[in-house]
């Protein structure tokens, strides 16, 4: 059998039937079970004394029956998390194309600087006299944050970006309601393309959501949004580079008009790792904006943390930035709690303490590495990775919005798919044989089987090169009609493709024991080796409570 670069596949190499072995493992590429296939239920890692005598004070609600979870030596538990790590993939394992997402290159510089003394330990309920140092590199973080947008005002407590864009769109609430407009101004246009968080966060504070179509252009034009101007409308949330990859051409024009009617400008900021440098929202016109700390400046994230999303604030929304907030005073820096406390008119108070620091001490650590010269060149080096990856493809994939130059990331649809038999989802699968992460799919909604690459400033021409030629030999594969390398896909991973709707329909949550080994006369044959262990403590577990329930029988 040969493999795709024309030798012969080796023996472990997944997928491949040839040469078994007794474990299921192929050398380093190790089958991991549940700790309820590895532990046993007889026993646990520690070993605790007898307790003294005590009297119960649960009120008869003690536990009756066996707890019924595995117990594992510290070697059996360090073992099963390093090998679910190198299941993973990630920033560091290699280029991680997805799209709207920012996955950069972490410098170990910045996560240094997180774990000093007096950063990493800090606690929120420490005197303020005791953390002088954290508030003054929070200050001096929302000083670049607001010379980086042009911007009056900052505030750093939200936690990532869809909290971010709710303190956002509360400033410009509590910012209409001052002006006794509350009742009245009750509408945000939201464009087709934009993020989901959008319309979302608009609703959930109780506006209603009117949309702005998408043109075939990409772009937002100032007449659809004119066309839905009034005075009952309060805000506009644009995305601006947008989610499509392109920098709005009128977005001065839709500024001016949205202002022009007594609204506000609020802007996604997922996208500002593209003009950093370059452009300042603030410039173009933009009330409010959430900045992904974790995205634009470098912190690693994903599986749900960490993150951090200040919002920045124009000086018409400046006064209503919420509490907490770093002023800086004649004894020193405050950290202002109480809405009471503030000279400014704040909406109130989104998060219990003041954010994430180990977040604002990774992000000014990359401003401060960089520079401003370097943050551009960032900005810059990005949009050119994601060009060179239009240039690469252009030829074999389709753009929806034509061969144009894109910002940050560039967007293909499925058109070039048609009548070969391979999905969007299809090809994503396949990427991951490939060694990479698949891209972003299906988002924007607006693109029929959108693929949108973000690339970073991070990669390497080679990097691109080898990212570009997979693509490639990937398209050609599919146009050729080899179908049984999507459909199929992913071979080569530590668990092949899942049923994904039934996963979400009828989600399994909890842990069933096979059946009985006596029940199993092909186990042996059939079953690997941690299902064989599992059966087998399985039945041992089941006897050893048969036994149990006899003996209070006999008593």
């Amino acid at each position: 059998m040969l493999n795709r670069q024309g030798r012969p596949s080796s023996a472990g190499e997944a997928g491949t039937t040839t040469h078994p072995t007794f474990t299921g493992n192929k050398a380093l590429a190790q089958i991991e079970p549940l700790l309820f296939e590895i532990g046993r239920y007889d026993t646990t890692g520690v070993d605790f004394d007898e307790p003294e005598d005590f009297k119960p004070r649960l009120g008869g609600l003690e536990r009756k029956e066996p707890i019924g979870l595995p117990g594992l030596s510290e070697p059996e538990t360090m073992r099963h998390y390093v090998r679910l790590s190198q299941q993973n993939y990630g920033i560091d394992t290699g280029l991680f194309p997805l799209g709207s997402c920012t996955m950069k290159h972490n410098a170990r510089l910045n996560e240094r600087m997180a774990r000093l003394p007096g950063f990493s330990d800090v606690h929120p309920l420490q005197p303020v006299s005791t953390v002088q140092g954290a508030l003054e590199l929070m200050n001096e973080l929302g000083r670049y944050l607001i010379t980086l947008t042009n911007m009056t005002a900052v505030a750093l407590s939200p936690k990532a970006g869809a909290h971010g864009e709710l303190c956002g769109m509360m400033a410009i609430k509590a910012a209409i309601e001052a002006k006794g407009e509350g009742k009245t101004r009750n509408v945000v246009l939201v464009p087709d393309s934009a993020h989901g968080t959008n319309p979302a966060t608009a609703a959930l504070i109780g506006f209603k959501v009117k949309p702005v179509p998408a043109r075939d252009d990409g772009f937002v034009h100032v007449e659809d949004v004119k066309e839905r101007l009034g005075p009952d409308v309060a805000a506009i949330m644009l995305t601006n580079p947008n989610t499509c990859g392109l920098f709005e051409p009128q977005v001065a024009e839709i500024a001016k008009a949205i202002h022009d009617a007594g609204a506000y400008f609020y802007c996604d900021g997922a996208n500002f790792n593209a003009i950093v440098g370059k452009a300042k929202p603030g410039d173009l016109g933009v009330d409010a904006m959430h900045i992904n700390l974790h995205k634009t400046f470098s912190t690693p994230h994903g599986g749900g943390g960490p993150g951090s999303g200040p919002v920045v604030l124009s000086a018409r929304l400046a006064p209503f930035a919420p509490v907490p907030f770093v002023r800086a005073g004649k004894d020193g820096f405050e950290l202002v709690e109480q809405e009471s406390n503030a000279a400014e008119k704040p909406f109130g108070r989104m998060t219990a303490f003041h954010g994430q620091m180990g977040m604002y001490v990774r992000a000014l650590s990359y401003m401060l590495s960089h520079g401003a010269d370097g943050m551009k060149q960032a900005s810059e080096d990005a949009v050119l990775n994601a060009n060179c990856i239009r240039a690469g493809l252009s030829d074999l994939l389709s753009l929806p919005f034509g061969d144009k130059p894109c910002m940050h990331e560039v967007l293909f649809d499925d058109a070039w798919l048609k009548d070969t038999g391979v999905t969007t989802l299809d090809v994503a699968k396949a990427m991951i044989d490939e060694g990479y992460h698949p891209m972003t799919m299906y988002f924007p909604l607006v693109v029929h089987g959108a693929m949108l690459i973000e690339p970073t400033e991070s990669e390497s021409k080679s990097s691109l090169d080898l990212f570009i030629a997979t693509l490639r030999d990937l398209a050609m594969a599919a146009k050729k009609g080899d179908t049984d390398r999507f459909t199929g896909a992913p071979y080569h991973a530590p668990r092949r493709r899942l049923d994904e709707t039934r996963a979400a329909r009828n989600p399994v949550l909890k842990w069933t024991p096979p059946s009985p080994v006596a029940e199993r006369a092909d186990i042996g044959e059939v079953l690997s080796l941690p299902a064989r262990l599992t059966t087998l403590k399985s039945a041992e577990l089941a006897l050893t409570r048969r036994d149990e329930k006899l003996s209070k029988r006999k008593v």
